[in-house]
């Protein structure tokens, strides 16, 4: 196996949690935002939120940069968000289908 899909399944698995898509979507358009900032968008503890600040800025998907006591965060790539945004497309479309289709079985079921 080559290393490529090791490395692409440990950026995936960084995007496999709901805060940490929260944490990006909140620095999407080239925000840069400090840890308070993010902690007041987001209903989350200032440890879980740092947490989740480490994984991202080691895997690469966010950098920080400190100024005094505040630290900033921003996206390390616009393509970032494009990926996730493409991800949030699919997961439409599927639910899209679903939907149609439980309406489908519905409409059968009063038919009865």
């Amino acid at each position: 196996m080559s290393d490529l899909f090791v490395y692409h399944a440990e950026i995936c698995k960084t995007f496999a949690n709901p805060r940490r898509l929260e944490i990006i979507d909140s620095l999407r358009d080239g925000a840069e935002l400090t840890a308070s900032t993010l902690l007041g968008k987001m209903a989350i503890s200032k440890s879980n939120l740092s947490q989740h600040m480490a994984v991202l800025v080691q895997e690469g998907i966010v950098v920080q940069r400190r100024e005094g006591i505040s630290v900033y965060y921003k996206l390390s790539d616009k393509r970032i968000t494009k990926a996730c945004d493409l991800m949030r497309e699919v997961l439409i479309d599927k639910l899209s289908k679903q939907s149609a289709l439980l309406e489908t079985f519905e409409k059968k079921g009063a038919q009865k």
